[in-house]
């Protein structure tokens, strides 16, 4: 007699040994980044006798890193597709310039007495900026076939020829109201608290729906104690962070800017077609044409996306210093690329996320806010980053080798 089965019945959960040890295996560059920030946290701690994890300092600390995570979330994209972008940094300098001549020199004296209108403007006209100079690469590196590395080259010396025609080798002030709170405000007590609650209660319903959808289509489930945990883990991440800044003056408005654009990039590059095809461009690119992806159209949207979220960078920046110079943006794409390498973006293609860059990010801002807060001289500052950078590289190839 023939025994039925449900082909759509979930499959068994795996041990919490077996478990956390494929985890570890599968997540092996993850992991050793976040040990790597833990113990930079920990040593910075110790050599300034615990001044580096003051409330004010950890609020300054991620308030800093907020540009160049802009920048790198996007890098992400770029490199997992194969390619580089070497020209965001002046692109973010130069979006910050022209938000800075428009306040200064337009909107303020068109429109004095409305400068949440004239800051709204400015926002407007920073980001397009943004978004036409990666739409004219995009188009140049995907439709003209011009190498990346020599495109974005161009365009990073084409935006430092336009920052010093904007400038007049002069400093814009842009602190002008509304617009300085996009990068130096900060949100009530209250208002932290709350959006941590969403958050938590956002974490523990993403969870339970995965679970949901993995059982409905038959496939393994996670281990239940180990899945909670972990959701515990992040949740007292969340809640902690949120204590922490409001010791001092609350959550950082840039902060909470970036983790929002941080968690829709996450969902394109996860959930999306246009992310799916970003890591088989990266992955394999002769077979992503052979299955029918339009490998020009995704590059050229790459690069807009790029563009989009250094002009996000650049009001950022320009909020922040509360200035534009003519050396905005210096070294940005540096960082930028950096901590996407330091985060998991593989630089052969294919592999990369979102957070991953963001923890990249925190790394870099981390070592350079102790190394100044131990006085520290520029010129070892730069030699300890390239060696981590280095360090990061070999890691990645070592790694991707022994899979």
């Amino acid at each position: 007699m023939a025994v039925s089965t449900n082909v759509n019945a979930p499959k068994p959960t795996t041990g919490i040994g077996a478990e956390l040890g494929r985890r570890f295996r599968s997540n092996i560059q993850t992991y050793t980044i976040i040990l790597a920030l833990v113990a930079i946290w920990a040593l910075f701690a110790v050599l300034t006798n615990g001044s580096f994890l003051t409330a004010q300092n950890v609020s300054n600390l991620f308030r800093q890193m907020t540009v160049t995570s802009f920048l790198a979330i996007g890098m992400v994209f770029v490199i997992v597709t194969g390619n580089i972008d070497l020209s965001v940094g002046k692109l973010a300098g130069f979006v910050s310039v022209v938000a800075a001549y428009f306040q200064a020199n337009v909107w303020y004296q068109m429109m004095p007495n409305q400068p949440l209108i004239a800051a709204i403007l400015s926002i407007l006209i920073g980001v397009g900026v943004g978004v036409l100079f990666g739409v004219l690469q995009g188009y140049i590196i995907a439709y003209l076939n011009v190498p990346a590395f020599i495109v974005t080259l161009g365009g990073m010396f084409i935006l430092n020829g336009l920052i010093l025609l904007v400038t007049q080798g002069k400093t814009i002030p842009a602190n002008q109201p509304y617009f300085s709170e996009i990068a130096q405000g900060y949100l009530p007590p209250l208002a932290g608290w709350v959006i941590a609650a969403i958050v938590v209660v956002f974490l523990f319903w993403n969870m339970f729906r995965s679970r949901q959808s993995r059982a409905r289509h038959g496939f393994e489930l996670p281990n239940l104690g180990l899945e909670m945990a972990a959701t515990i883990f992040f949740s007292l991440l969340v809640i902690g962070y949120v204590y922490w800044v409001n010791q001092y003056r609350g959550v950082q408005t840039p902060v909470l800017l970036l983790a929002i654009t941080a968690l829709i990039m996450a969902y394109v590059s996860n959930n999306t077609r246009f992310g799916r095809y970003a890591y088989a461009i990266g992955g394999n690119r002769e077979a992503s044409r052979l299955s029918g992806i339009n490998i020009r159209r995704s590059v050229f949207l790459i690069f807009v996306l790029m563009g989009l979220l250094s002009g996000v960078a650049g009001i950022v920046l320009a909020s922040y210093v509360g200035y534009g110079t003519t050396a905005a943006g210096q070294g940005y794409e540096l960082d930028a690329i950096a901590s996407a390498i330091l985060g998991g973006t593989s630089t052969l293609g294919g592999v990369g996320t979102v957070f991953g860059a963001l923890i990249g990010s925190l790394i870099m801002s981390s070592l350079t806010t102790g190394l100044q807060m131990l006085n520290v001289a520029p010129a070892w500052q730069y030699l300890v980053k390239g060696g981590v950078l280095v360090l990061a590289v070999y890691a990645d190839v070592y790694f991707k080798k022994n899979r």
